[in-house]
C-alpha cells in the first residue's frame, strides 16, 4: 500500500506541472498551425476586458524563444513546489497567477502583457523567501538552489528593457514574497525514521536483531537441509591398500 500511495504521489507531483506546460504549448501551437492570434486575451491595465488575461494570459506566449525560455523554470519550478509544499501548492499557484495578474493589471503600461513569466517570478520569490522563513535545512537547501539557476532574473524587475513585461515580473515576484510571509507559519511534514517514532521497540527492529548486547555483529547463515549443524564436525577417511608387488 505505501509503494502505491508513493507511486501516485510521485505521479501527482510531475503530472499537474507537465498539464499546464502541455496547455501552454497546445496554445502555442494553435496558433502557428491555424494562424490565430490569442494576444488579444492577455492582460490590458485599465480595462475591464483586459482583467481576463488573469486567466488566459500565462498560457499565451509571441514566439517560440518566448514560450521556451519559461517552460524550462516554469517546470523546475513548480515541480518543486508541489514536492516540497503539497498541503499549500494549489493555494500558492492559483492565489499566485490571480495576484500576480491583479497587479499587473493595476501598475502595467497600457499595453498587451502576455506570457507566464509573472507565474515563473512568483515562484522563484515565494520558493526563495518561504525556506528562509522556515528554518528548515530542506527548504534553505531549496532557497539556495533557486538563487543559484534563477538568481539573474532579479535584473527583469526592473524597467531595462520596452520590449520585456518588467511590471509582471515586479508584480509575480512581489506576490511571492507575500504569499511566503503569509504562509510562514505553515510547516512541511518531517519524516520520521522508524527509531524517531513514540512506538519503536527495539527489539523488533530486524537490524538491531544481527547485534549482541554489547553491539557485536551477530553471523546468522540460513538454514537448509543439506547444511551440517553447527556442532556437528564431519570427518571422511580414505583408506588405500598397499601394492604387494613393490
Amino acid at each position: 500500500m505505501s509503494r502505491i500511495k508513493g507511486l501516485y504521489f510521485t505521479t501527482e507531483v510531475i503530472a499537474y506541472p507537465l498539464l499546464f506546460l502541455a496547455l501552454m504549448w497546445i496554445v502555442f501551437w494553435l496558433e502557428i498551425r491555424f494562424n490565430f492570434d490569442f494576444n488579444y486575451l492577455g492582460i490590458y491595465p485599465g480595462k475591464l476586458i483586459g482583467l481576463r488575461g488573469i486567466v488566459f494570459g500565462p498560457f499565451i506566449h509571441g514566439s517560440l524563444k518566448h514560450l521556451f525560455n519559461n517552460s524550462v523554470p516554469f517546470l523546475v519550478l513548480t515541480t518543486a513546489l508541489f514536492y516540497f509544499y503539497r498541503n499549500i501548492r494549489w493555494k500558492i499557484l492559483l492565489y499566485g497567477i490571480f495576484l500576480s495578474g491583479l497587479f499587473t493589471w493595476l501598475i502595467g503600461r497600457p499595453s498587451l502583457h502576455i506570457g507566464a513569466s509573472g507565474v515563473v517570478y512568483m515562484l522563484v520569490a515565494f520558493l526563495f523567501f518561504k525556506g528562509i522563513f522556515s528554518k528548515q535545512y530542506q527548504l534553505t537547501a531549496l532557497s539556495l538552489i533557486v538563487v543559484f539557476l534563477y538568481g539573474g532574473l532579479l535584473w527583469y524587475v526592473l524597467p531595462i528593457d520596452p520590449k520585456i513585461s518588467w511590471e509582471g515580473h515586479l508584480s509575480g515576484f512581489g506576490v511571492g514574497l507575500l504569499l511566503a510571509f503569509l504562509f510562514k507559519e505553515v510547516p512541511i511534514e518531517n519524516k520520521k525514521y522508524e527509531w524517531e517514532k513514540e512506538d519503536y521497540n527495539p527489539e523488533d527492529d530486524e537490524f538491531l536483531k544481527h547485534f549482541d548486547e554489547n553491539g557485536n555483529f551477530i553471523e546468522t547463515l540460513p538454514e537448509t537441509e543439506d547444511a551440517p549443524k553447527a556442532n556437528q564436525i564431519k570427518i571422511t577417511y580414505t583408506i588405500k591398500k598397499e601394492d604387494s608387488s613393490s
